[in-house]
């Protein structure tokens, strides 16, 4: 017995020691040492032989007491504390340093401090799918894309919370003095709805209104000559059919858009800089950043010639710095696929990871998991493989994931590019049916998804099916019941945008069978427990509302998110959507560049 307990005793103290080990590592930021308190800022900025790090650290301090932040009642060996109803906090910074190399310091409040608010404190914040729509909704349009940021912009909020501190040496000349926050200071349970209060009701008096699918994309209806229009309904109705040419909208009329992540704008508009001119001007916001779009949330807009591209360049960037810092080699770049075609992740029996590992494993999912979103969807089912063994991952995890991030680093010029032409369908065959007499081994699959406007790549996700199918017709049949219920939810969000819907969606899918048993209206369902999927994607094709046909998989862009795929294989369809730069009618070859075809062998690695 005391052989078992000083074993534990010796496993906790060991434990403790790579705790402390990671926690006092060096931090790096694009290549930039980072501190971790003022202490050691100062010592940084004495090995540097500057004082960028102390020159932040004013920046801030002088910030929060412009926005008046705190109400300062003297040094703490005169002044009278505040009542019993305020909470004592106390106050850190943060230090980063920014994609394009500036030195920043945030001071921020303890809120866990504090008492947990008795109202919800919630604060959303726009998703990437209704960024996209705004970006395409203004090439398609041709307005002007704006980008900025609303410099402290929780301190342009006042607080609820009653909470007060005692200045530390960050805040220089204010070190031990007694201060009341009085704004919403980063850090506090209540800060960002405050701010989601504060924002949204300029928006309202500017006359901008949330949508209601997307409630941090807020829009403006304008006519030709730049005057707002109050009553939107009369505006032209929608039209549900599907063999009817479009008619276009030639009265002029458009809407500005403003997406609002946090304190990040996306602007849509004819005229950007008066809706900067607006918030700078009447509501006094200090913005920053202001110019059109070219950096956002981690990810980079360029254009080739006309055409507008999204790619997550630095973000790559960043990851192959943390990569380097992780395991002080560069990713090896060999590889032409994320894993290996066929791979099974779920049957290794490597070493399970130490904690030091496992956290870095944890951190590589989750960058991944955000350059998915960012549009690097081609890695989409990898990642999601990966990601089911965050919690005990074995050493040949480990190994997958350094491969993934090898594949994203050699192939880091994949872009999303924003083309706004009409597609071709008229390779696709649509049968116009009669439904006027319609009554009313064993796997579990990916559903694999991927929403385009024009060719342009929207929205897009793969995740486990929640059901165990006896048979690839069931699989399939929950996959396009998941598409249906994708394509409807779109298709409200862009109604809500105030998007004229001129014609029908076109799913497409690459299980014959299911295609023809969906739209054969006098089909027959032999498996029950298939019930559900199977009429409801029938009655969205009776009620007119998609169009199913049939597509190959070998050209289907959804199936690189179905499973772990070989270069050879996918090239042919990830080649127009994510590397092609131009038209891509111009495309002359199915097949990837020859020096890579000749090169790697069936695992996808290159000799």
């Amino acid at each position: 017995m005391e052989c078992h307990m000083n074993s534990k005793k010796l496993i906790r103290a060991i434990n403790a020691v790579k705790r402390a080990s990671y926690k006092n590592a060096p931090k790096w930021m694009y290549g930039h040492r980072v501190p971790r308190d003022h202490d050691e800022a100062m010592r940084l900025d004495e090995a540097n032989g500057n004082t960028k790090w102390k020159d932040s650290e004013t920046t801030e301090k002088n910030q929060l007491l412009e926005y008046k932040t705190f109400e300062d009642r003297g040094h703490k060996s005169v002044a009278t504390k505040p009542g019993p109803e305020y909470t004592k906090i106390n106050l850190h910074i943060v230090y980063v340093v920014k994609h394009d190399g500036r030195y920043k310091s945030r001071i921020v409040a303890g809120g866990h401090m504090t008492e947990i608010p008795l109202e919800s404190v919630y604060s959303g914040v726009v998703s990437l799918r209704g960024v996209r729509f705004v970006i395409f909704l203004a090439e398609l349009n041709g307005l002007e894309l704006y980008q900025t940021d609303v410099g402290n912009a929780y301190l342009e909020s006042y607080m609820r919370e009653k909470v007060w501190v005692i200045g530390g040496p960050e805040l220089h000349d204010l070190k031990d003095h007694v201060l009341i926050i009085r704004k919403a200071l980063y850090g506090l349970k209540s800060s960002g709805l405050r701010w989601h209060e504060r924002f949204p009701d300029v928006l309202r008096d500017m006359g901008f209104t949330p949508c209601i699918a997307e409630p941090d994309i807020w829009m403006r209806a304008m006519d030709k000559d730049g005057n707002v229009i109050k009553d939107t309904a009369k505006k032209k109705p929608m039209k549900s059919t599907t063999t009817e040419k479009p008619i276009p909208l030639e009265d002029g009329s458009y809407y500005k858009y403003i997406a609002v992540y946090t304190d990040d704008l996306t602007i849509a508009s004819r005229d950007a800089n008066a809706i900067i001119s607006t918030l700078t001007g009447k509501y006094k916001f200090k913005l920053k950043g202001t110019g059109e779009l070219h950096f956002l949330l981690g990810c980079d807009y360029f254009r080739e010639g006309k055409t507008l591209c999204a790619s997550p360049r630095k973000y790559i960037e960043k990851m192959e710095e943390n990569f380097i810092r992780w395991f002080g080699m560069k990713p090896a770049r060999k590889v032409t696929s994320p894993l290996e075609a066929n791979d099974n992740p779920e049957l290794d029996t490597s070493e399970f990871l130490e904690e030091q590992d496992i956290k870095i494993y944890q951190s590589m999912i989750g960058s991944a998991q955000w350059l998915i979103a960012l549009g690097r969807f081609d890695i989409g089912v990898h990642v999601m493989t990966l990601s089911s063994f965050r919690a005990q991952p074995r050493q040949g995890h480990l190994d997958r994931i350094k491969r993934i991030y090898g594949y994203v680093c050699k192939m880091k010029h994949a872009a999303i590019r924003y083309r706004t032409e009409m597609p071709d369908v008229t390779d696709f065959t649509f049968v116009e049916r009669d439904w006027s007499d319609m009554r009313s081994r064993m796997h579990k699959k990916n559903i694999p998804q991927t929403f385009q406007m024009r060719g342009t790549p929207i929205d897009w996700f793969t995740k486990k099916q929640g059901t165990v199918e006896t048979a690839t017709f069931g699989s399939e049949n929950n996959a396009a019941r998941a598409a249906v219920e994708q394509i409807t939810g779109n298709k409200q969000t862009l109604m809500h945008l105030g998007v004229p819907i001129q014609d029908t969606p076109i799913l497409l899918g690459d299980n014959e069978s299911v295609v023809n048993s969906d739209t054969q209206p006098k089909g027959k369902l032999q498996k029950r427990h298939l019930m559900l999927s199977y009429n409801f994607v029938r009655e969205h094709i009776a009620a007119g509302k998609l169009r199913f046909s049939h597509i190959r998989g070998a050209i289907n862009a959804s199936d690189t998110l179905s499973k772990h795929w070989a270069y050879q294989a996918v090239w042919p369809v990830l080649q127009p959507i994510l590397f092609w730069k131009g038209d891509t009618m111009k495309i002359k070859s199915s097949k990837g560049p020859s020096r890579l075809t000749k090169t790697t062998n069936r695992r996808g690695v290159t000799k």
